[in-house]
């Protein structure tokens, strides 16, 4: 028999949040158990997602949110209260997937850390899409055959964070299957040096903030004479999104430790 996976919701009325939350009311493999949302705290989930009333209110912090039994936390908030969110989760013995981008290394280090002690799983994903999911991992690939590379990164003009969570997590692991090659060391640049981009593992990322893109980035490989570029591009709803979410609270439920990517989840071994 399938268990039943108990779901408490950071960010349960947010863009994506408020999806995932819709996806966990219809299917019969989740129960919602909780929902965090600091600004309509007090309401009703369902009333504020214009569904019918569930009886699970709306609350402020994850201790108030925390009054049914659950299994997982889902993070869909901002990168400045998911970590200390996801470390108070482990330590009352929840599973976490994170949905939240704008973390460090150091952030993801100290999270792996604190699941790894207490045996428990962490999932954390820059993008849920499952397209988004096969572009990196044909980057991952090229990239072992391909010296050369660098990531655009597209998104809406008031995204907060820079690079998106998605291309921050492409450029470390770019990192663990080659080692970049510059045709000019930074250092060497004439002009203004910020203009080829921030380094983040080796790899010159470049963030563009304009009206007009949801989310989308691009890894382009150079050789002479050719190029390849692998691009992936989002379109304005949420729905791309909940599936891999889905897939992810799952697949928690039999990690113990940190895993970062859906990839990872997609394809158990390195491309």
């Amino acid at each position: 028999m399938t268990m039943t996976i108990r779901v408490c919701v950071a960010g349960a009325t947010g863009w994506a949040g408020g999806a995932v939350v819709k996806a966990i009311l219809q299917s019969p493999d989740f129960e919602l158990s909780g929902a965090i949302a600091r600004r309509t705290a007090g309401e009703d989930i369902g009333t504020v997602l214009g569904l019918s009333p569930t009886g699970i209110g709306i609350a402020a912090t994850l201790d108030g949110a925390l009054g049914r039994p659950t299994d997982v936390l889902l993070d869909y908030t901002k990168p400045d209260s998911v970590k200390a969110r996801t470390v108070e989760a482990l330590r009352r013995g929840l599973r976490v997937v994170i949905g939240t981008s704008g973390l460090a290394v150091g952030d993801y280090e100290e999270i792996g850390r604190e699941a790894a002690a207490r045996k428990l799983g962490v999932v954390a994903v820059g993008n849920f899409s499952i397209t988004a999911a096969l572009a990196k991992h044909f980057a991952l690939f090229a990239a072992r055959h391909l010296p050369s590379w660098e990531i655009l990164d597209y998104a809406h003009a008031d995204k907060p964070d820079a690079p998106s969570g998605t291309v921050r997590e492409l450029a470390e692991e770019l990192a663990t299957v080659g080692r970049n090659q510059l045709g000019l060391a930074i250092e060497q640049v004439q002009g203004e040096k910020r203009a080829r981009g921030a380094t983040i593992a080796g790899t010159q990322v470049h963030s563009i903030r304009l009206p007009g893109y949801v989310i989308s980035f691009e890894t382009i490989f150079g050789l002479p004479d050719e190029r390849l570029t692998i691009r992936h591009d989002a379109g304005s709803g949420a729905g791309p999104y909940v599936s891999g979410t889905l897939l992810a609270i799952r697949e928690v439920m039999r990690i113990s430790g940190l895993v970062r990517g859906l990839d990872r989840l997609l394809f158990r071994e390195k491309p």
